[in-house]
């Protein structure tokens, strides 16, 4: 029974991740701490960027979750911790290495119809360089029908 209950946590919390990052995205991001992702948008160099610190963030959260999982042996905690994690890696692959190609010498393609999707939506989020207007702010998940300007 606790392997299925942690199997259930990982699943659902790298689930759940997309509509955390969505909200962390759309009223965080492009909200008060607009200042951290603006050059995010606004690319100046290939380096680290202020925006990476969001990353850093839910990093050290799922790492917060691990280590006293793993200390304590609270399998749930550890579940969760690696599902955020499975979440990041989704994340940093679309986001910083297919999409961004942030890591040089490191192409990915997106091939298939759900990773030509995000990439759309990715691009469409884009068009915008400023902190208002924004559309779709999810990473790893695009509805079927984008809208086809930042006016939608």
């Amino acid at each position: 029974m606790n392997v299925l209950i942690n199997v259930l946590v990982f699943v659902a919390l790298a689930v759940f991740m997309e509509y955390v990052a969505w909200l962390t995205h759309k009223y965080v991001m492009h909200g008060f701490l607009w200042v951290l992702h603006e050059d995010h948008h606004r690319p100046r160099h290939r380096g680290l960027q202020k925006n990476d610190l969001f990353a850093a963030f839910f990093s050290l959260v799922s790492i917060g979750l691990i280590l006293p999982g793993m200390l304590y042996h609270v399998g749930p905690l550890v579940a969760a911790g690696l599902g955020m994690a499975l979440y990041g890696v989704g994340y940093v692959l679309f986001h910083d290495v297919l999409f961004h190609r942030r890591i040089r010498g490191v192409r990915l393609k997106a091939r298939g119809a759900y990773l030509q999707r995000i990439v759309r939506a990715h691009r469409l989020h884009h068009q915008n360089s400023g902190k208002e207007g924004g559309i779709s702010f999810g990473f790893l998940y695009a509805p079927k029908r984008l809208p086809t300007s930042r006016k939608a």
